[in-house]
C-alpha cells in the first residue's frame, strides 16, 4: 500500500513538473508607472517570443522621478538582486554608475543614438546605460480654441498671457485654466525654474562651477508667480505634478500645458476630451530672449547586483534597438533616440508633430551636470514650490537658491 502511494505521489510530482513552464532565464524589469508599462509589455512579449525559455516580468512604481529614484536607491543600497533592468531618468546614469549600482556595456557603439543620449550614458569613457526614449518639454495647446479666437501659438510668455486673457474672456468658463505647469516640489519644478532662466541666456553650472545669475533667477521666479497672481494658472499650482498637468489638459480644462512627449498619446485616447484638438509647439521665451527647453529622456541600466548579467544586457540591447524605439514611438508616443525615425512614415503618421520634434530635442538643454545633482535639484524644486505657494518672495527665493548652491558647489 505504501509503495503504491509513494509511486503515485512521484508520478503526480513528475506530471506537475512537466506541466509547469520551464524558463531558463527569468528577468525582472523596473519601469515607471508613468511611462506606459502596458505598451512596454508588448515589446517584452516580442522579446519572449524571439527568445524561448526567457520570461520577463515588469515591476512598476513611482509617478515622479523622485519617487522612482528613492525606491531604486533603497533597492541598490541594499544590494538587492531582485531587479535585473532599471529605467532611469536621464539625470541619473552618472550617479548610479558612480555608486557602483549599474554594470557597463563593453564595446557598444553609441554613435547610432542622438548625441545628447550618447553623452548622458557615457561616464569616464564607459557606457553605463542605453537609451530607452528621448524627451524634452513642449507646450501643448488647445488648437481649436486658438483657431476660434484667431491666435497663433505664442512664442513668448507675454503672448501666452494675452492669449489666455482673450480666450477666457470669450469662453466665460470658470473651470478653464489658462496654463498648467509643474509647481510641486518634484524634478519637473527644476525645469520650471530653468526654462525662463535659460531663455535669458544664463547658465547655472559650467564645468562643475556655479555660474548663477541672481537677477535672472528673480525674473524667472517672478514670471511663474505672476501666472498665479494674474489668474492664468490656478491658485494651488504648487500642488501640481507632471501627471496632474496631463490629466487636466486631457480633461479639456486647460488651454496651455507644459509637459513631456508622453502626454500626446493620452490626449488622443478614448478617454480624452480633446482628441483632434491638440497642438504641440516649442516652449515660449522671455520677451527679448531665446526659446529654451529642458532635456529629458529615460535610459536602461543593468543592476550590478543582477544574477543574470548577460541575459539582462541582451534584453537591454533589444529594448534600446531601432525596432523597439519605433514601436514605442508609434504605440506610446515616446520620442525616438534614433535620428532617422523622426522622418519615418509610420512614426509621423502616428504622431505628426514628431516630424518637428527632432530639432527641439537636439537643442534642449541638460540640467546641471554634477555628482551632487540631487542636492542641486532639491534646492531648486523646494524653492520654486515655496514661491508658488506664496510662502516666499521671488527675491528671497533667488537668494536662497544662490546661498545653498554656493555651499553645494564649492
Amino acid at each position: 500500500m505504501k509503495k503504491t502511494m509513494i509511486t503515485g505521489l512521484l508520478l503526480s510530482a513528475s506530471m506537475l513538473a512537466l506541466s509547469a513552464p520551464a524558463f531558463a532565464e527569468e528577468l525582472k524589469v523596473y519601469i515607471s508607472s508613468q511611462h506606459q508599462p502596458q505598451v512596454w509589455r508588448q515589446v517584452l512579449d516580442k522579446y519572449e517570443a524571439a527568445n524561448p525559455g526567457t520570461k520577463v516580468t515588469i515591476e512598476t512604481g513611482g509617478n515622479t522621478s523622485e519617487a522612482q529614484a528613492q525606491y531604486l536607491n533603497t533597492i541598490m543600497s541594499a544590494k538587492d538582486s531582485s531587479l535585473d533592468v532599471l529605467i532611469l531618468d536621464v539625470i541619473r546614469p552618472a550617479q548610479f554608475a558612480a555608486a557602483g549600482w549599474t554594470s557597463p556595456f563593453e564595446g557598444k557603439d553609441m554613435s547610432v543614438y542622438l548625441p545628447a543620449y550618447a553623452e548622458a550614458n557615457t561616464v569616464d569613457g564607459k557606457v553605463v546605460a542605453l537609451p530607452a526614449f528621448a524627451d524634452s518639454m513642449f507646450l501643448y495647446y488647445r488648437k481649436d480654441l486658438l483657431e476660434k479666437y484667431g491666435i497663433q501659438p505664442p512664442k513668448t510668455w507675454d503672448e501666452l498671457k494675452a492669449a489666455v486673457k482673450k480666450i477666457n474672456g470669450g469662453e466665460n468658463n470658470a473651470d478653464l485654466q489658462g496654463l498648467s505647469f509643474q509647481g510641486k516640489a518634484i524634478e519637473g519644478a527644476v525645469c520650471t525654474f530653468l526654462l525662463p532662466y535659460w531663455s535669458q541666456g544664463k547658465s547655472l553650472v559650467q564645468n562643475g562651477k556655479l555660474t548663477f545669475d541672481k537677477d535672472a533667477a528673480v525674473k524667472s521666479l517672478k514670471l511663474w508667480k505672476s501666472f498665479v497672481d494674474e489668474g492664468v494658472s490656478k491658485k494651488n499650482i504648487a500642488e501640481v505634478a507632471t501627471d496632474d498637468t496631463r490629466k487636466e489638459f486631457q480633461a479639456g480644462n486647460v488651454v496651455f500645458a507644459v509637459n513631456w512627449s508622453y502626454a500626446w498619446a493620452q490626449s488622443q485616447g478614448k478617454d480624452s476630451a480633446v482628441v483632434g484638438k491638440v497642438g504641440v509647439t516649442r516652449l515660449p521665451a522671455m520677451t527679448g530672449g531665446d526659446q529654451a527647453t529642458c532635456l529629458g529622456g529615460w535610459e536602461w541600466g543593468v543592476s550590478a547586483y543582477s544574477k543574470n548579467q548577460d541575459a539582462a544586457k541582451k534584453l537591454v540591447q533589444f529594448l534600446s534597438s531601432p525596432e523597439s524605439s519605433k514601436f514605442m514611438a508609434i504605440n506610446g508616443s515616446l520620442l525616438p533616440t534614433y535620428a532617422s525615425l523622426y522622418q519615418d512614415a509610420d512614426v509621423v503618421k502616428a504622431a505628426p508633430w514628431f516630424a518637428d520634434a527632432k530639432q527641439v530635442v537636439e537643442t534642449a538643454k541638460p540640467r546641471p551636470v554634477t555628482p551632487r545633482y540631487n542636492e542641486v535639484s532639491e534646492t531648486i524644486r523646494t524653492t520654486v514650490n515655496a514661491v508658488l505657494a506664496g510662502v516666499m518672495t521671488p527675491e528671497d527665493g533667488a537668494t536662497q537658491i544662490e546661498s545653498r548652491l554656493k555651499r553645494i558647489l564649492r
